[in-house]
């Protein structure tokens, strides 16, 4: 693989977000409370790192251009709601503009009146430690002073997009040393949940190279399959569809229409010529992929399968 060495003034700041993108990291939403106005922010962002257990401190950053930023720069504390994984639509609120986020959002408050959101995989208050410069943004420091531990299962960032977590339980295709199969009984055979991620898991990486290999990331497939058969949809439907973050929702648009794969008009988008011929290449892809993998199965049985996923889906107790 070739090393991208741009120079300074040719630097491909979309190709840098986009290669940023293969690191997998939490959502959070970032709050405070002005002490002098009263007044309430808060930012969805994804730079929160931890930084050292002696004492227990923790980072994140803050666009020097945000409007958020000068509470953030003059309250004693802000807190550090790391997002649950059904908690998606809390991320892309607070990374819109609005003047008051938190007119219909419930919260408590923490110290130095920071809004802490519930239900949150987790939750860390902190006190203003340090704030340092960084480029185009600002690296504010906290001193974790509280903290809350759900043990919920977090919202992830990847690729431009949401995603969750899927645990690694199985090495070498084995299970403790012994291969799936019916020869080699296992109690984790029995373990639905478990065998589910173990398939979901064979499935990806016969596919996902497929589909990568076009030159698309999942969420941008997403946008050109939501578009197939003359589909004409705004912003705010695709957003729906794709599960993309606001701001990667925008350079996915800005890099299918340098591509000539989408148009807007009207507020709405719908695919052009080149655009549907890589709609129908991504779906071919899909269906090569699941004919292969469900060969071995009668319709009866792949019925069966289909209406169990969907009763799990729908969060029904009998099917």
């Amino acid at each position: 693989m070739g090393i991208n060495m741009s120079q300074q003034n040719t630097f491909d700041n979309l190709a840098f977000r986009r290669a940023l993108g293969n690191f997998a990291t939490g959502i959070t939403v970032v709050t405070a409370t002005s002490a002098s106005t009263g007044q309430r922010v808060g930012v969805t962002a994804n730079s929160f790192n931890s930084v050292s257990l002696e004492p227990p401190l923790i980072l994140w950053s803050i666009d020097k251009k945000s409007s958020s930023f000068p509470v953030f720069e003059q309250a004693s504390h802000f807190a550090v709601n790391i997002l649950a994984a059904d908690q998606m639509p809390l991320s892309n609120h607070f990374a819109k503009r609005s003047e008051d986020k938190f007119a219909d959002v419930g919260f408590t408050e923490g110290p130095g009146r920071a809004p802490i959101l519930p239900d949150c995989a987790a939750v860390f208050l902190c006190e203003r430690h340090a704030c340092l410069e960084g480029g185009d943004h600002w690296i504010l420091i906290g001193r974790v002073v509280g903290f809350e531990d759900s043990g919920r299962a977090p919202l992830l960032y990847h690729q431009g997009s949401y995603s969750l977590v899927m645990p690694f339980a199985r090495k070498n295709g084995e299970m403790a040393g012994q291969p799936l199969g019916d020869d080699h009984e296992h109690p984790l055979q029995h373990y639905l949940y478990y065998l589910m991620l173990q398939a979901t898991r064979s499935y990806q990486q016969h596919y996902q190279p497929r589909q990568l290999a076009t030159g698309l990331r999942t969420a941008e497939a997403r946008i050109l399959l939501s578009l197939a058969s003359g589909r004409r949809l705004n912003h705010e439907l695709l957003a729906a569809e794709v599960n993309m973050p606001e701001q990667d929702m925008q350079s996915a648009f800005e890099l299918l229409q340098a591509k000539s794969f989408i148009q807007c008009q009207d507020g709405q988008f719908e695919l052009q010529p080149a655009g549907a011929d890589m709609a129908e290449t991504l779906w071919q892809i899909a269906v090569e992929e699941q004919q292969q993998r469900f060969s071995q199965f009668s319709t009866s049985e792949i019925a069966t399968f289909k209406k169990v996923l969907l009763a799990l889906i729908q969060n029904q107790t009998s099917v």
